[in-house]
């Protein structure tokens, strides 16, 4: 019987595994926030912001809504919605609805820069990840996220 007190070490597969895992979660984000700095001088945190106000109702969310989209925390997300207004890309009210909550809105310049910024993005995602998958291969990859992301924060919104 195994020793309860014994780790559980990794198997030699478990290792190359973890490893290969570990180099894509420092590189690709890496060469995302590269490719953003240098073609749109923006990090891919504020480019994830912009395209989630992008795609949601009337350009509008409430500021805790955008952190769980941009998997960022609340300080986080105000920070840098407070560079976007500096830019003119973004604009926060309070939520007429519940004065309690602030609604952050994309305007109509943060709307053309996410335009302008979406091609070049969409084609680097394309290159270092689709392209290298089959389409099983992204299908795994998908559910192989979505399993990790629930093993982390079983009640988080589960974006596959």
């Amino acid at each position: 019987m195994d020793d309860p007190q014994e780790p559980r070490w990794l198997t030699e597969e478990e290792r190359r595994s973890w490893m290969a895992l570990v180099s894509v979660l420092i590189r690709l984000p890496a060469a995302l926030d590269g490719q953003l700095q240098r073609d749109a001088g923006i990090s891919h945190f504020e480019y994830q912001v912009m395209a989630g106000l992008s795609m949601s109702p009337g350009h509008t969310m409430r500021m805790s809504e955008l952190a769980d989209l941009s998997d960022g925390s609340l300080s986080r997300l105000s920070h840098v919605v407070k560079r976007l207004e500096r830019r003119g890309w973004v604009r926060r009210t309070p939520d007429p609805v519940d004065g309690r909550y602030t609604l952050a809105i994309l305007t109509e310049e943060g709307w053309k820069k996410v335009v302008e910024t979406a091609p070049g993005h969409v084609e680097t995602v394309r290159r270092f990840v689709f392209d290298p998958l089959t389409k099983v291969q992204t299908r795994h990859l998908r559910d192989i996220g979505d399993r990790i992301t629930r093993a982390i924060d079983p009640e988080g919104p589960c974006l596959g």
